[in-house]
């Protein structure tokens, strides 16, 4: 079974997407129906950048989904109430980090958006801790090393994280439900990920193209961002969520007509930002 794509691309700029997977591994076990589970993908976000490799941008793509195992969090970040044992290593203890696991959103979920349960049973360390190797280390170690790469060869990196969200904020999707997601959120963790400069050309590009965009609301940037940035080395990492009413119908997953135009306007920033050096702005 594949679990990620790694494409090595030529450029500065690196492009992940760890939420899209459609892969469920056998071992998954769940026993909420499917439909429901299958809300939780950042649904279609490969299509929308699938241009980007052909352009030299670095990309890596995970085909497990997020509910198994999510790589945009920290190994800390595990609820031990999932386990049928004790967990032996370390797991978070501050309140605010530990945000997404009350909502039953950590390295591995608990329950869906809409705060179902996910499994109906108790997970065993030895499977968790498989799920942490074959997934969360293979993931990172190839971000990492593209932006490696991509730093290595031109001296600076731009990194962009990709996801999409619901239109309107489920119940125990983050801490704002009800709420209605502008077009685009722009994160770059209260300007700790990113230069300010480089966020505010992403906003002003978006925003001349007719979206509304907001800035590190509700969505700052996970852990992929802040794990491998470091603006003062020029490297710039941007987490970039896009609001699936945009390019598909939430119910059905099916793409609109929307989707065309979408990626058209995706096309362009990419090529913005392949034609940016932050070190200039």
């Amino acid at each position: 079974m594949q679990l990620i794509t790694h494409l090595p691309g030529s450029s500065a700029l690196v492009l992940d997407s760890p939420h899209s997977g459609v892969v469920y591994p056998p071992d998954f076990l769940y026993t909420c129906e499917m439909s429901v589970l299958r809300r939780a993908e950042d649904t279609h976000v490969e299509k929308l950048y699938d241009f980007a490799p052909g352009l030299g941008a670095h990309w890596i793509e995970a085909h497990f989904p997020r509910s198994y195992l999510d790589a945009n969090r920290n190994t800390t970040e595990l609820d031990v109430s999932l386990l049928d044992e004790p967990w032996p290593h370390p797991v978070e203890t501050d309140p605010g980090l530990l945000s997404k696991v009350r909502l039953g959103k950590g390295l591995i979920w608990r329950t869906t958006d809409d705060g179902l349960p996910i499994y109906e049973r108790r997970l065993s360390v030895e499977e968790v801790s498989t799920r942490i190797e074959q997934c969360w280390k293979t993931y990172h170690a190839a971000v990492a090393q593209a932006i490696d790469a991509a730093h290595a060869g031109h001296g600076y990196s731009i990194h962009v994280n990709c996801h999409s969200m619901p239109a309107v904020a489920s119940s125990h999707a983050t801490d704002f439900p009800g709420e209605k997601h502008a077009d685009f959120v722009v994160g770059d963790r209260d300007g700790s990920t990113a230069g300010a400069a480089l966020s505010r050309l992403v906003c002003t590009h978006l925003e001349s193209l007719g979206y509304n965009v907001a800035y590190n609301h509700p969505y700052k940037g996970v852990e992929l961002v802040r794990r491998y940035s470091k603006p003062a080395a020029h490297r710039h990492s941007i987490q970039l969520e896009i609001n699936r009413k945009l390019y598909m119908d939430e119910e059905t997953l099916a793409l609109t007509p929307g989707f065309d135009t979408l990626k058209a306007h995706l096309h362009s920033l990419v090529g913005l930002l392949l034609n940016t050096d932050p070190r200039l702005l």
